[in-house]
């Protein structure tokens, strides 16, 4: 099957493509795309991959699913392109990030919600589930995206670099199995939703978790 994804991510993940769930995955959402509303766009759909190769992943973000409103996912968890307001979600993810850097207030409010520039960096911005029809969240569930999911993860965690896996919510824990806690760090929480931010997710550090061991590894931390 000649799907439509990066190269080294292609090659990576080549033998899902073949899988009877993936090609099960690829007519169900071609029909959804046909004649539903669903987010992100088509043509976004990889963009997570697109933008941070295969060699590149140097961390890990795992949300749920994309964002179900207009306008707003466009393929890279929990970002939204320039000028789109912030969802609650990535709202809480900035205040984390500020509290955690000690990063000022002005200096946020300058930034938009477009997380391209950490993708860029080798942060691969997954959710277990990469689509969703428009005001449905969790539509997409069950239908074969957590298959393919697991193989990213098990392709990603088989690499010999170690990588920094922050898994944000339920859905993302349970990827946690597929994970080699000894050569990988793991960083998890309750999502960052206002309905649980509260519970965990504020003050759990991840961002200043991620450099420290990047760096520890010698590897370059993320400009967060």
């Amino acid at each position: 099957m000649n799907v439509q994804i990066e190269e080294s991510w292609k090659a990576a993940l080549a033998p899902e493509f073949e899988k009877t769930y993936f090609k099960q995955l690829v007519s169900f959402i071609s029909d959804e795309y046909a004649n539903k509303i669903v987010y992100p766009p088509g043509k976004f759909l990889f963009q997570a991959f697109s933008l941070c190769p295969f060699e590149k992943v140097k961390v890990v973000i795992l949300g749920q699913d994309p964002y179900h409103g207009q306008g707003q996912a466009h393929g890279l968890s929990f970002s939204v392109q320039d000028g789109v307001p912030l969802p609650p979600s990535l709202d809480n993810i900035f205040k984390e990030l500020a509290s955690d850097l000690e990063i000022s207030a002005a200096e946020m409010e300058a930034r938009t919600g477009n997380l391209t520039n950490w993708a860029r960096q080798g942060v691969l911005l997954l959710n277990t589930v990469l689509s969703v029809r428009e005001k449905e969240p969790q539509s997409h569930q069950g239908k074969g995206w957590e298959y393919f999911t697991d193989a990213v993860i098990s392709r990603i965690n088989a690499k010999d670099e170690p990588v920094v896996f922050i898994l944000w919510g339920s859905p993302a824990h349970k990827k946690e199995t597929l994970i080699d806690t000894n050569k990988h760090l793991v960083i998890k929480s309750v999502h960052p939703s206002p309905l649980s931010a509260y519970r965990g997710f504020f003050g759990s550090k991840p961002f200043s978790q991620t450099n420290k061991f990047l760096e520890s590894k010698n590897n370059k931390p993320i400009s967060w």
